[in-house]
């Protein structure tokens, strides 16, 4: 069977084929969809995170002093409680109702690449506006004002611990010598082992406590909001990989912008982060031809994104790699919603325990919680990570019962088959599916295959 790029770019760099949209006409279809990746309507902010987190509080305390709960605070406890679940209904909305999907196929990859973590439910507003406020707005532009945004929003602060980090020699620490307080390299460390250089670069430990020191300063708080506060940071000049920043008079983000700005330049990430792109789109050990060239057009442009992308989406390998990567279960979930046909609305009219049944329950299931990576690493993109006993039943059971729980009435295996897959299915599925015996066998045939389940 024959297949050409529309069916290669919408297999392989957006969530599959759909009956219902044709998949992209060429390179510069794929390219355009970025643009249209950025933070709609509904976007979170931090402001409206801080003011739903100050309204639960008041009910926490509320009920620490004995005090009914004000209605507001029970408005906002319940919206904190819910919103992990409708952040997931609102990717998948987005995800499925993209034409193209490779937009919303790289604010996952960032989203990954940029793990944060609500560890308790008053930061779930403020997960949703990091989403929206850092990795949204700079999809489409330059590395480093991605790289600046997400290490420098309130919920990474949050996550990393940054907000309880102290310069051992800042006003503020001096002034009292009685408390424990201090440095924690948590953010710095991870800006430079997993956003820019990678683990395997040439920097020293004292980098990254230089780099933690020109961090100091950095402020959040659900009363205050962000901020960056001299008596906080260490005072002097901090020297990372070479390079001097702040002095005397310290230019707060300013320097901590230029430092990003020079990591995001480096050679070192130029082939890190061109690496996991590779990873994540076409091979989990990505050809290193592929790999050199992302780099050097990186280097070139200074991390201009958008010109990385078009390297990425018009090498050879994309086509060599076919089926070399296992979709994970949330690319999973919407590639199945799109080839059965569904829409974003039908996903949006669903309840909330619908929902839950039907989704967020599978994605735990197969292994992958929403907003719940393990570690700041995220999402690991290794098959084996995801191919296993256990997640397999799991990925079969959801084949089995997704498809019943949302359709009324379920598609031709035929026509699924030949729409779903445009030219690329194997010939043992091909000979498979027109032999089953009802037209849910044939569903299950389809989602369940090897063939569905990679990309």
């Amino acid at each position: 069977m024959s297949f050409g790029f529309p069916e290669l770019a919408a297999i392989r760099l957006g969530f599959g084929l759909s009956p219902l949209m044709p998949p992209p006409a060429d390179a510069e279809a794929v390219l355009a969809s970025p643009a249209q990746a950025g933070p709609g309507p509904e976007a979170m902010t931090t402001d409206r995170a801080r003011e739903i987190a100050t309204r639960h509080r008041l009910g926490v305390k509320a009920r620490r002093e004995g005090l009914p709960e004000p209605p507001e605070a029970q408005q906002a406890s319940r919206l904190l409680g819910a919103l992990p679940a409708e952040d997931l209904r609102r990717r998948v909305i987005r995800a499925l109702d993209d034409p193209i999907g490779f937009g919303e196929r790289l604010v996952q990859f960032w989203c990954d690449h940029f793990t944060v973590r609500a560890i308790n439910k008053v930061n779930n507003t403020l997960a949703l506006a990091f989403q929206d406020e850092a990795i949204r707005p700079h999809v489409n532009g330059r590395f480093e004002d991605l790289f600046f945004a997400a290490d420098t929003h309130p919920m990474m602060l949050v996550y990393l611990d940054q907000t309880a980090s102290r310069g051992p020699n800042s006003p503020f620490v001096k002034r009292r010598p009685d408390r424990k307080l201090g440095l924690n390299e948590n953010l710095a460390r991870e800006a430079m082992e997993l956003h820019s250089l990678g683990v395997g670069a040439k920097y020293s430990q004292k980098d990254v406590r230089e780099l933690a020191e020109l961090l100091t300063g950095l402020s959040f708080s659900h009363q205050q909001g962000f901020s960056f506060k001299p008596a906080l940071a260490e005072p002097g000049p901090e020297t990372v990989l070479g390079r001097s920043y702040g002095g005397h008079r310290r230019g707060g983000l300013q320097d901590i912008r230029a430092a990003f700005r020079d990591l995001a330049r480096r050679p070192e990430t130029a082939r890190h982060v061109s690496h996991k792109l590779a990873a994540h789109f076409v091979a989990d050990d990505p050809p290193q031809d592929l790999v050199e060239a992302m780099a050097d057009v990186w280097r070139d442009t200074g991390g201009h994104l958008p010109q990385v992308y078009r390297v990425l989406v018009t090498h050879p390998a994309l086509a060599t790699n076919l089926r070399a990567k296992v979709r994970q279960p949330f690319d999973l979930t919407v590639t199945g919603l799109r080839a059965l046909g569904m829409t974003g609305q039908q996903i949006a009219a669903l309840d909330p325990q619908m929902f839950r049944r039907a989704i967020w329950n599978h994605l735990i299931a197969m292994g992958q919680p929403w907003g719940q990576p393990k570690g700041p690493d995220g999402w690991p993109e290794a098959a084996e990570a995801w191919i296993a006993p256990q997640t397999m039943a799991a990925r079969i059971n959801w084949a089995l019962r997704m498809p019943r729980l949302l359709l009324k009435e379920l598609p031709d295996p035929r026509e699924m088959l030949a729409r779903a897959f445009g030219g690329t299915q194997s010939r043992e599925l091909a000979w498979a599916v027109p032999k089953a015996e009802s037209a849910a066998e044939g569903v299950v045939l389809i989602l369940a295959s090897g063939d569905f389940n990679r990309r």
